[in-house]
């Protein structure tokens, strides 16, 4: 597929000026919208007491707060209600570790995604009426759930409601909603996790007790508890690519210190199967969001695709080795069917859309005997390969789907105009879940989705990398990759730099890889200095193959990214090939 590549302007003068650095990092602070000093300092340098903020910004948090206390004091029993992928298990971690510090009863429920769905449902609330709870306190979820909150309050079930999904036009009617984006809420970061909001309840409530309390029950003092679970924070936010920006960057930022000397036994043990550290517990590599995204958080939301939420919980929670290593080797192994199954659906998948779909706008596939925890992943390889929006429906007793979208095609939105369509759904602008009334109104919904597609999207639909800026190869040294460092932790919003090479000249090519897939090539910039460049992926393709359409002597562009290669204790810069145009 043809890419286009959008270069960010320069920064005007009187940027430049103020920042006061070297023009490199200037342009790419201005990428992500920093003008000034003052900010630049912020984004670079986050101090965690200057740049996390008061909980209690958080209009219904005092509410919270106080009906929390007042059922540990009652020996009220509580009950935490989390959701079944890494954010709303984390989530679950946070808020059920510092209510039980505090002295609460409280226990946790994490649906099943088959049997109870996404959020609140009535039969479950139900059963918490018999069970004698409460207190039911959402993360993660809660928002959309008013007719299940109703049903609570007429069971005589208090519920405090915290998330951060899509704000529904009539809200629950909660004892408190601690969600960062409902209309009349002033506090300050819009873009937090669902395990972002449950951090700022456990802050809020161990601030509260620290007003009459030197310690914690347990005799821990209450920022180090606070700073030691982060960690959940840090996973929670990579994992539900929320914006790593403003407040959940620096809690981000300084879970990840967390997460490299975890005292977690159940993380200690991950890190083990998944080769990320000794049998010791010695990490192997630094644990960074690029670990996080590709061996913590599959292995975390793997248990809630193929089994049961509450593996990875247990996992997370355990103080028992023992238990650890059993449980990670479970994890474990259902990650591994997860990866398995998700090839045979997506095979599947392809072959609909390469007979009956290619030419659609938007893609729509139905499956029986798919899994309606794997068809997100789908969705999103399928997203990825098309550059469509993809939606995914496993056809069982029930239309359940998970749809992912492109920059310019609000997803929830669209669906917020095609109600008719829906048993229920959810999510957000790039992602949502769904189940459908019926089977036969697959393609109405199709037609649907297309329709309001055309209507909003650009006529333009070549795949856009954006590019930071033009650099010379020779720039881009250690001193250079010592400072972009410093945008680190890089997701959503603040994304991997990306730079553009003009006018290379080839001198040597090099086919490499199990199977030849890759290309390593040696280039020549516009000095005379020689540089090595590595493409994944680059070669054996249907629609393009580099290895065979390139020659020595060949002059290119190419958009690439810096990274550091560590192999055997020693360190060389990368320099990793995006795309290549051919001059």
């Amino acid at each position: 597929m043809e890419t286009r590549w959008d270069i960010m302007p320069d920064p005007p003068k009187e940027v430049l000026e103020k920042l006061n650095l070297p023009k490199i990092i200037s342009k790419l602070l201005y990428n992500r919208n920093i003008t000034s000093a003052e900010e630049a300092d912020e984004f670079l340098n986050p101090v965690y007491s200057k740049n996390v903020h008061d909980p209690f910004l958080f209009q219904d948090m005092q509410k919270a707060v106080d009906r929390i206390f007042r059922a540990i004091e009652k020996k009220e029993k509580i009950i935490i209600h989390g959701d079944y992928d890494a954010d709303g298990i984390s989530s679950a971690i946070l808020l059920d570790s510092v209510i039980s510090k505090l002295g609460g009863d409280v226990n946790v429920f994490l649906p099943h995604r088959e049997n109870d769905g996404y959020g609140l449902n009535l039969k479950n609330v139900e059963q918490f009426a018999k069970d004698e709870i409460n207190l039911i306190i959402t993360c993660d979820c809660g928002i959309s759930n008013k007719k299940e909150v109703d049903r609570a309050n007429e069971l005589g079930v208090n519920v405090i409601v915290t998330d951060h999904h899509t704000v529904p036009e009539i809200l629950p009617s909660a004892v408190a909603i601690i969600h960062p984006n409902t209309k009349i809420e002033k506090y300050p970061d819009k873009t937090l996790a669902g395990a972002g909001v449950a951090f700022k309840l456990l802050q809020a409530l161990l601030k509260h007790h620290k007003k009459t309390n030197d310690k914690l029950p347990d005799g821990e003092g209450h920022e180090a508890f606070e700073k030691w679970s982060l960690d959940m924070v840090a996973i929670a936010t990579i994992a539900d690519m929320v914006p790593l920006k403003g407040e959940s960057r620096t809690l981000t930022k300084y879970g990840l210190l967390v997460l490299n000397k975890t005292k977690r036994a159940g993380l200690q043990k991950m890190y083990v199967e998944a080769r990320l550290a000794e049998t010791d517990g010695k990490l192997k590599k630094k644990i960074t969001e690029d670990t996080i995204g590709f061996y913590i958080a599959p292995r975390i939301n793997s248990a809630g695709r193929i089994a049961h939420p509450k593996i990875a919980f247990d996992l997370l929670k355990t103080k028992s080795r023992t238990d650890a290593v059993n449980l990670a080797f479970l994890l474990d192994s259902h990650n591994k069917n997860r990866r398995d199954e998700t090839e045979i659906i997506l095979k599947d998948a392809l072959h609909i859309v390469e007979k009956e779909q290619y030419n659609k706008e938007v893609i729509c596939v139905v499956g029986e005997n798919w899994s309606s925890g794997l068809i997100g992943l789908v969705a999103g390889k399928l997203k990825e390969k098309y550059n469509r929006p993809s939606l995914v429906i496993a056809h069982s007793h029930s239309l359940v789907g998970s749809g992912r979208s492109i920059e310019g095609f609000n997803m929830i939105e669209t669906m917020q105009k095609i109600p008719e369509f829906f048993v229920k759904f959810g999510g957000h602008p790039m992602a949502c879940g769904f189940t459908l009334k019926s089977i036969d109104i697959v393609q109405d919904f199709q037609k649907s989705l297309i329709t309001y597609f055309l209507e909003t999207a650009s006529d333009d639909r070549r795949k856009v990398i954006i590019v930071d800026t033009e650099v010379e190869l020779e720039k881009m040294d250690w001193d250079m990759y010592n400072y972009i460092q410093k945008f680190e932790p890089f997701g959503k919003d603040n994304e991997r730099p990306k730079y553009l090479a003009s006018e290379l000249t080839i001198l040597q090519k090099q086919q490499i890889g199990k199977g030849g897939k890759h290309i390593k090539l040696t280039v020549k910039h516009k000095t005379q200095r020689i540089f090595k460049v590595v493409g994944w992926n680059l070669c054996g393709g249907k629609e393009k193959d580099w290895c065979q359409i390139l020659r020595i002597g060949d002059k290119i562009d190419i958009v690439f990214e810096l990274s550091v290669n560590e192999w055997n204790g020693s360190r060389e810069l990368q320099r990793t090939i995006i795309d290549i145009k051919k001059i």
